[in-house]
């Protein structure tokens, strides 16, 4: 079983600058991911051709259980506002979050997560070097599927959480509160916006995988995270494998943890 989390920044190539649906697709194909976590999804923007990106994903992996769900109707960095579950089935432009699934899906959960109050800085990959720019947080949201898997019934998530130091980890807190409510074990397959060992630290979850993500062309830190929560952990199997391809779109790796088909003793980091 492979499991997986990739923040698409809305499928934009760092080299060329452009987005490309073909190019998106085989890419995510060639992870074969069962399930896929997907953060900074683009659904009818301008800038990413009015495309689906979630469906895209979907249909690279011959998945069937699929959910895009929207943090903001507008364009981030210029004009949005906080999305509601009544936006989801809109034609405005949507930027958000998805949970893609070969395995099917008992049950979904969103759980809104709020912006935080003050602006903050953000580094933004350019063609040459990286820029600092001083932006307006936005509202996020966790996306969350009781999934019935070969190992059994799992919960399995998503989020992206805030770029603003503290409030990131305030939102941690929140979508552990959240995902304990839900069935066990638990997986979150994230961007956390939290380095390397942050989030074992604040949230008492387990991670999967050890490997810088960011920025893709030469990975300096791990933002993005495979965390599995110590309450029922004993039922999942061994990690076999982790990987971390660059692909041609987006500042961030994707990261794939590939588990034994059956119960084994958890490696755990």
């Amino acid at each position: 079983m492979r499991l997986g989390t990739f923040n698409l920044m809305h499928g934009r190539s760092l080299t060329d600058g452009l987005v490309e649906t073909g190019r998106i697709g085989t890419a995510i194909g060639e992870l074969d991911a069962d399930v896929l976590g997907l953060q900074e999804v683009d659904r009818a923007q301008p800038r990413s051709g009015h495309a689906d990106l979630a469906t895209i994903a979907a249909e690279a992996l011959g998945a069937r259980h699929a959910m895009f769900v929207p943090a903001v109707v507008g364009t981030p960095g210029e004009a949005f506002r906080a999305a509601t579950d009544d936006d989801s089935d809109g034609v405005d432009p949507h930027y958000g979050v998805a949970l893609v699934s070969r395995y099917p899906v008992l049950s979904w959960h969103i759980t809104r997560l709020p912006a935080a109050p003050l602006r903050a800085p953000i580094m933004i990959p350019g063609p040459k070097r990286m820029n600092i720019l001083l932006l307006d947080d936005e509202p996020r949201v966790l996306l969350a599927a009781v999934v019935a898997t070969p190992l059994g019934r799992v919960t399995i998530a998503t989020t992206h959480l805030s770029f603003v130091p503290g409030w990131n980890v305030r939102q941690l807190h929140l979508v552990r509160r959240a995902l304990r409510r839900l069935p066990a074990p638990r997986i979150l397959l994230a961007d956390l916006n939290l380095p390397g060992g942050l989030p074992r630290l604040f949230s008492g979850w387990h991670r999967l995988a050890g490997v810088p993500t960011y920025p893709s062309p030469a990975p300096q830190v791990q933002f993005d995270h495979v965390l599995a929560d110590s309450r029922g952990i004993e039922r999942l199997p061994r990690v076999l494998g982790v990987d971390s391809p660059r692909l041609p779109f987006s500042d961030h790796r994707p990261l794939v943890v590939t588990l034994r088909d059956r119960p084994g003793t958890l490696q755990i980091d």
